[in-house]
């Protein structure tokens, strides 16, 4: 049974929130399972301390069974089966899988408070309806018995994953919903993404004592006579984790792990768990300072990693983030390794601490893992960031924004209609909103952007308007225009050169804005005696104007480009003879989805 001491830290926490969200659900669990590796099975009891801090009175709560997912009637199943594109990230069809292969679980003996309560279950929700109501700034108790199955290694979860690892334990349990202010959060899991609940784990894992666990908390006993961790009890080992402050618990088991630990940056321990496999450990243990670096530059960026450890764990179907842990299911190769390790830890801030609600704002941590992920792997290994690590996300940005398969990025992760659309969106269009972001702002109101952003909103869930206001308040520049354009609508960036003709001893350039979404232009101008110039035009919905940026030596600012006109015209001081070309776009942070009509060269 809980210690209601956890109160006060739900209240403390709930009233240092920011943002549109003033108040935060708190879910605090305990949490005991035995695992039976014959049959890969598992029975377990739970106990949720919930604190309801919002202003409403609840009547029902709902708990996510993910691992019901892996049947053949599941709501998952059936979208793979019938959707418009094949989705890549799923090797198996869940409708072939045999009994025995099945993800399942199920709740039983649920009581709120000590009271019995009614319940039933829908696809991957277990909704329940209290006896009792949650008044708001009241707790509740919700205990329960459950037992599941654990599946073959399908996504992200399950068994006998592709390189051999015996479990991967994510989204294993009964996770309560959260509830915020868009009401509960009840979406049947697809495959795609999660949102959980901030809170503490206490979590105790009996398995066969062959297996090494690696799990999101601190492990709590040892074991002096054995160099495992965890102690034995009969045939099995008994492991005790806490995790303070997370919004989920994974593990991973596996009897031939190699467990390393490696010195992070500000006393943070590196776990590396990897199996014994001649193929892989030359590059797990290569990893293993690289980690430490990427670590070391995202503490510098955004803000310090506010856990004592954090684990990449070989296992899952490809990389995934969760609290304090990612599973990998690389080594063979060490670049792919390297890459994805560099993108999964940008995830512990960009969701392990920054938790967006990733149903509905993927690419808020997708796009920004994979923009400070690549940026941090340029970082360590010293590779200029543009235009390498840039030039793909913007790429499958344009191809996807014009091959009519697009759909807004506010939409919800399950609801795009095409695999490939909803890909793109979240880590290319999110990677280029940053980037893009950037170039608006400039790099050093971009900077402070970012560490703002995290130090406000580092343990809740920030919305995209939150980003949008630190934005604003670190730069001077109004954003409003930036944020609903790129991400509730699909309207395309395209400018163009329109004309460049003499005047007296001038040259006169008259641009056009072809798309419907505008954008502050940066032109460069090339002299034929080798000397640049850049125009600058703001954007009149910016009400203000970034600061000249290192990479102009000359940087001319002109009058704003009011968005209601297509057309702008402004002089050079110089005649067209001297001109060697103009380009529009020059750095490529531009997301102009044609760029045939950027530059003008002269002969």
């Amino acid at each position: 049974m809980y210690n209601y001491k956890f109160l006060f830290f739900a209240l403390v926490f709930t009233l240092s929130i920011n943002g549109q969200n003033s108040w935060q659900q708190n879910a605090n669990y305990k949490i005991y399972i035995d695992v039976d590796v014959k049959k890969n099975t598992f029975k377990g009891s739970q106990e949720v301390l919930y604190t309801n801090n919002s202003p409403d009175t609840l009547n029902k709560v709902f708990f996510h069974l993910y691992f019901n997912a892996f049947r053949p009637e599941s709501d998952m199943a059936e979208r793979l089966n019938n959707g418009d594109d094949n989705n890549r990230r799923f090797d198996v069809n869940i409708k072939d899988l045999e009994p025995h292969e099945y993800g399942q679980l199920k709740v039983n003996n649920l009581k709120q408070d000590g009271l019995n309560i009614d319940s039933f279950v829908s696809d991957t929700i277990l909704e329940v309806t209290l006896t009792n109501p949650i008044l708001p700034g009241e707790s509740s108790l919700f205990t329960m018995n459950f037992n599941g199955q654990i599946p073959i290694t399908i996504r992200r979860a399950g068994r006998d994953s592709p390189m051999g690892v015996k479990y991967s334990m994510a989204q294993w349990y009964p996770k309560i919903s959260e509830y915020d202010y868009e009401g509960w959060n009840t979406a049947p899991y697809t495959g795609r993404e999660f949102h959980g609940v901030w809170g503490d784990f206490d979590v105790t894992i009996k398995i066969d004592k062959d297996f090494i666990v690696a799990a999101s908390g601190y492990i709590q006993e040892t074991d002096p006579n054995n160099n495992k961790l965890g102690y034995l009890s009969g045939k099995k080992r008994v492991w005790n984790f806490k995790a303070p402050k997370v919004h989920d618990f994974t593990w991973a088991a596996d009897s031939e792990y190699i467990h390393d630990i490696y010195p992070g940056p500000n006393g943070v321990k590196l776990n590396f768990y990897y199996k014994n496999d001649p193929k892989i450990i030359a590059n797990w243990k290569t990893l293993q300072p690289v980690t430490a670096e990427l670590m070391d530059f995202f503490n510098n960026y955004i803000g310090e990693y506010p856990y004592e450890q954090y684990s990449v764990v070989q296992g899952g179907d490809g990389g995934m983030e969760y609290s304090m842990l990612t599973l990998l299911n690389y080594g063979e190769e060490l670049i792919p390794l390297i890459s994805v390790t560099s993108h999964e830890l940008a995830h512990a801030w960009f969701q392990g601490v920054l938790a967006t609600n990733e149903m509905n704002h993927a690419w808020m941590d997708e796009g920004s893992a994979s923009y400070f992920g690549e940026l941090a792997e340029s970082h360590v290994f010293n590779i200029d960031f543009h235009p390498i690590f840039t030039e793909r996300p913007y790429q499958d940005y344009i191809s996807l924004a014009t091959s009519g398969q697009e759909m807004p990025l506010a939409t919800n992760a399950n609801r795009f209609k095409f695999n490939r659309a909803y890909e793109d969106a979240a880590y290319d269009k999110g990677f280029v909103f940053l980037s893009q972001l950037n170039y608006i702002i400039g790099e050093k109101a971009f900077e402070k952007t970012i560490k703002n952003y995290f130090d406000k909103y580092k343990f809740t869930h920030p919305l995209p308007n939150d980003l949008r206001r630190v934005a604003e308040q670190s730069s001077g520049i109004l954003l409003n225009w930036y944020l609903t354009d790129w991400t509730q609508t699909t309207n395309q960036i395209d400018y163009a050169i329109k004309n460049v003709e003499s005047r007296k001893k001038k040259s006169v350039i008259t641009l056009e804005r072809i798309g419907l979404m505008p954008m502050p232009l940066e032109i460069l101008v090339t002299y034929k005696d080798g000397n640049e110039e850049f125009y600058y035009i703001p954007i009149s919905l910016m009400r203000g104007e970034k600061s000249k940026p290192e990479y102009a030596d000359k940087w001319i600012q002109l009058e704003d480009w009011s968005w209601a006109y297509k057309k702008y015209e402004f002089e050079i001081k110089s005649k067209m003879e001297s001109i060697k070309s103009i380009d529009i776009n020059p750095t490529g942070l531009l997301a102009d989805v044609d760029t045939s009509n950027n530059i003008i060269k002269f002969e």
